[in-house]
Order: structure tokens, then C-alpha cells, then sequence
């Protein structure tokens, strides 16, 4: 590439003439059509496959910057998008539709033309992919972020760009999901709450209960009125309609609606309306990783919610609480996006060769008849007669045997669990320890998903292909063995980290950001150049 780029102009030129020859577009005795502009073009987008294959089939000719009629409206719909972006919360001066404009301004021959033409491109193609399918690549913010996204063609995305009305096809780039629309809108707001002064000073105090007065149930009062939870009064004791405020913003904060400022709710109430924001223009980005079709019938699994729903046709037909992989590196829950085709009633538990050797081995080294529920396997499926074995010899790399608790009540993945194979060994599941259903954070798995109302779950699901769901599953179950049922429509599964999302309605949501997976993605997004701002109205 470098002796093609620094070769004389004529060398070059032969070397686009035998490239347009080759690919047959130009005719033999049409050297002369080899023209200035389409030797830059042909240099410019060198190196750039997806530009060089575009421009090879349209024979080198312009899209932006000729002067018809089409080339001047896609230019103008450019111009007028970019200059909008920062709307999305993208990186404003990566599209700086000023620098471009002076560029063209300065347009002094046909090789500038042919170099702007080929920026133009680029520039689209580079807005293109941000706006429709986000900034960054979610793998290399967080391992955990293991999701696939759907990267459209860049040729085939330029090329469509040309036979379409320019403003109509800018517009259907991002994405045209409820959620999104409502997170634009709910960025807007929150900017300009910020132009205003943001939510006031910080409540001084760790908590707060009702019937209290003072100087920090004032602080409290004035910060619930800037959020929106309370109407302006003069009120300088914690009453009723204080608590109702304050029940209000554990409700939408994912917290006990209790009424009462304790220590987490306060720590809430103290966050900045900056952070906030922040966390708006993650879900953006990450509702562009998502940005395909989600399935009309699918399972959303919202981890820092600690929820598990079932969403047809748009709507919430089932939901339960979750408990989600705790927060140890190690045990976080991974997001990605898979198919749930079967159910399995009374599972045997096959315990994971990661938790046998981290966990078990060593309780075994000290007492061989430990986590006695569990049976050990050798290589050709026979249980292993404990007192035979010194497990002192073994490390974790060379343990030769499988765990596994066959089917009971007390199985560690209770009597069913809903299966979506995939390379990480998650599922959603039932649970004998139900107690953890009512904390108010529910992070405790080694990375599955447990479900507080998982024969409900599995009713709701089967429902779709029999007319007794509940006897068939209950008939199942009534045998004690590990029985799979398959489902006669597969399901989408949907394992998402939304620390901020929408209602219906259009209310904001926010949740606790347990893993850290959206500071290192608002991180990521600062140094790829978003930036907070304020509005003033």
C-alpha cells in the first residue's frame, strides 16, 4: 500500500486505469474518462474495503459531492444529522459538520472533490454504525459483556444510503424501539434539570425516619420537590406526604417501599443528577447493542433488577423475582442473547468443573465424606466409592472426577430448570433456598439465573402448546425423574444489565450498578468522546 500512496501521479494513475480496466469500468480506448477526481477517490478509499468495493461498482463516480440535485440533499441531510447527534449521546466532534463544511468550502481541484467525496462516505459510515449498532465493542469494556451485536454491512449500508431518500434513511438509523425513543426523551429531561442547577444540595444526613424535623428533613424536602416526588410546601416535618414522596423514589429505584430514608435510600437520593444522566446515555448505547428484532414472545431478564419477564407482543404477561450471579468477578452473570428450547423437570445438578475444584476439592481434602448430597463420577459414568480415594493427591487441574446431585427436593437447582444452551452454562432455574427472594439485592449465584416463581414460569411457557399446562408439568414432576420437555415454539432470551430504563408510561427507572459494568462503559464512552451536557430552557 505504501508504494501505491507515495508513487508519482502518473504511476498511480495507470494503477487506477488497470484496476477500473480489470473490473471492467471503462472501455480499453476510454483512457482519458480516468479523471483526477476518480484517481483520488480510488487513493482515498484505499485500504477501506468496504469504500473500495462500493466505489469500484459505482464506477468511481460521486454520491456527496457532484451537482445534482440528489448529491446536493445528501449532503444537506448529512450536514443537518450530524449536527444533531450529540441527541443520542454520541461523540459530537467525531461528526463536526463545521470542519466538513469549511472543507468543502476549500475545495480548490477535482483531487480535493475526490478526497472530500470519500471523507463524506466515511464520515456516513462511521455515524451509520454508531448510531444503529453503538460506539463501542461491548467485549472489550467488560468481559462479561458477551453479547453479539448486530453490525450491519458497511458496502451494503452506503450503497442502500444511494437508491434511498437521504433524510427518510439518516432517520431509520437508530434504533426504532419504545425504549430508545423514551431514553432520548428522558436525556433531554435530564439536561435540562441540569441547566437548572441539578437537584440541589446533598442531604447531609445518613437516614432519616418519619415524624422527624429539622434542618435535614428541609434538605430532604427541598431535594424530593427538584426531583419531581413533591410538590413545593413549607413543610419542615417528615410526614405523610413526605413518606409517600419517599415511597415514590424507593418504588422507581428498585429499593423497600417502606417510607423510610435509611441508609440505601439516602445513599439514592444522593446521587447526583449528573450520574443519572450517565446512566440514560448507557441504556442508549447499550439498547444499540440490542438493536434487532427481541422476539414477539421473550424471556427479559433485567440482572441489576433482579426480575425475569415474560414479554409478548410488547407487553409484560408474567414476571418474578430473580437472584443473579453474585458480585465476585468470578460469579457475575454474563449478558448475551440466546434460544430457550426445552424445559427440564427433576434436573440432576451436573456441578460445574469450575465449583468442583474451587469448592469442593478442597472440602473433600479435609474430609473425603464431605458435601455428602453430591455423588462423585469416574470417567466411565460409575459413582466413586469415597473411601478409596485420597483426594490429597489431586490439584484442580488434575481431578479426574464429575460431581452431581441426581433429582430431589433439595437439588441444587430446585425441579426445573429452562435451558437456552450456551457456551457459558447459564439458565434460569428453580431454588430450595427461598429465602433469598426477599432481599432487596439478590446477587448470590454462581452466574444462573434463579426464579422465585419458577412452576408459574413454566406454565406461562407451556401454556402455548397445551391446554393444561400445570397438569402436564405437575405429571412430570409427579415421577421423580429427570424428565425434558421440549417447548414446541423456542423462545429468546434476553440476559440485559439496565441500571436505567423506562416504564410503559415513560417513568425512569434506575438500579444499582452491582457489577461496575456501566461506570466502565460511561468510561469508555467519555474517552471515545461523549460528553455530559446541560440545556438551558
Amino acid at each position: 500500500m505504501s508504494v501505491l500512496l507515495t508513487a508519482r501521479p502518473e504511476i498511480l494513475r495507470r494503477a487506477v486505469l488497470c484496476l477500473a480496466l480489470a473490473f471492467g469500468l471503462i472501455g480499453s480506448g476510454a483512457q482519458a474518462q480516468v479523471t483526477a477526481f476518480m484517481q483520488a477517490v480510488a487513493e482515498a478509499s484505499f485500504g477501506d474495503a468496504a469504500l473500495s468495493a462500493f466505489y469500484k461498482e459505482n464506477g468511481y463516480q460521486p454520491i456527496w459531492t457532484g451537482n445534482s440535485n440528489k448529491d446536493k440533499s445528501r449532503r444537506a441531510a448529512l450536514l443537518k444529522t450530524l449536527a444533531t447527534a450529540d441527541a443520542h449521546g454520541l461523540p459530537a466532534k467525531s461528526y463536526d459538520a463545521q470542519f466538513l463544511q469549511a472543507n468543502l468550502r476549500s475545495v480548490r481541484s477535482e483531487r480535493d472533490l475526490g478526497r472530500i467525496e470519500v471523507e463524506l462516505s466515511r464520515l456516513f459510515l462511521q455515524y451509520a454504525t454508531d448510531v444503529q449498532t453503538g460506539i463501542l465493542t461491548p467485549s472489550q469494556v467488560d468481559s462479561g459483556l458477551v453479547m453479539e451485536v448486530p453490525l450491519r454491512g458497511r458496502a451494503q449500508t452506503l450503497a442502500a444510503f444511494a437508491k434511498s431518500s437521504p433524510a427518510g434513511f439518516l432517520q431509520s438509523l437508530p434504533p426504532s424501539s419504545p425504549e430508545y425513543t423514551r431514553l432520548m426523551k428522558a436525556k433531554f429531561e435530564m439536561e435540562k434539570q441540569l441547566g437548572q442547577g441539578g437537584w440541589g444540595p446533598k442531604v447531609p444526613a445518613k437516614a432519616l425516619k418519619p415524624g422527624e424535623s429539622g434542618a435535614d428533613v428541609v434538605a430532604l424536602r427541598n431535594r424530593l420537590i427538584q426531583m419531581g416526588f413533591m410538590r413545593r410546601t413549607a413543610g419542615q416535618v417528615y410526614d405523610g406526604t413526605m413518606q409517600a414522596a419517599v415511597q415514590q423514589f424507593q418504588l422507581i429505584h428498585g429499593l423497600n417501599p417502606d417510607g423510610v430514608a435509611g441508609p440505601g435510600t439516602m445513599s439514592e437520593i444522593n446521587v447526583e443528577a449528573e450520574e443519572r444522566l450517565a446512566a440514560i446515555i448507557v441504556g442508549m448505547e447499550r439498547e444499540r447493542w440490542i438493536n434487532r428484532p427481541l422476539g414477539k414472545r421473550h424471556v427479559w431478564v433485567n440482572l441489576t433488577d433482579f426480575t425475569a419477564r415474560i414479554v409478548d407482543d410488547g407487553k409484560v404477561t408474567f414476571e418474578t423475582r430473580s437472584v443473579v450471579g453474585a458480585t465476585d468477578r468470578d460469579r457475575r452473570s454474563p449478558e448475551f442473547s440466546d434460544v430457550m428450547e426445552f424445559m427440564v423437570i427433576n434436573p440432576t445438578w451436573n456441578v460445574p468443573r469450575s465449583i468442583t475444584v474451587k469448592e469442593y476439592l478442597p472440602m473433600l481434602q479435609k474430609n473425603p465424606n464431605a458435601a455428602g448430597h453430591l455423588r462423585i463420577i469416574d470417567s466411565r459414568g460409575q459413582v466413586v466409592n469415597r473411601g478409596a480415594v485420597d483426594f490429597t493427591q489431586y490439584t484442580p487441574r488434575t481431578f479426574p472426577f464429575a460431581m452431581k446431585q441426581p433429582p430431589s427436593d433439595g437439588n441444587a437447582l430446585g425441579l426445573v430448570k429452562f435451558m437456552f444452551p450456551n457456551k457459558y452454562n447459564i439458565y434460569l432455574h428453580d431454588t430450595p433456598s427461598k429465602n433469598l427472594f426477599g432481599r432487596e439485592v439478590r446477587a448470590f449465584s454462581h452466574g444462573c439465573i434463579r426464579l422465585a416463581d419458577p412452576f408459574d414460569f413454566a406454565y406461562t411457557l407451556l401454556a402455548r402448546q397445551t391446554n393444561d399446562p400445570e397438569g402436564l408439568f405437575k405429571s412430570k414432576l409427579a415421577t421423580g425423574i429427570e424428565t425434558v420437555v421440549p417447548l414446541d415454539q423456542p423462545v429468546p432470551v434476553h440476559l440485559v444489565y439496565r441500571t436505567a430504563f423506562t416504564s410503559a408510561k415513560g417513568q425512569m427507572n434506575y438500579r444499582r450498578d452491582i457489577y461496575g459494568r456501566d461506570a466502565r462503559i460511561f468510561s469508555a464512552l467519555q474517552q471515545a468522546g461523549v460528553v455530559l451536557r446541560a440545556v438551558q430552557s
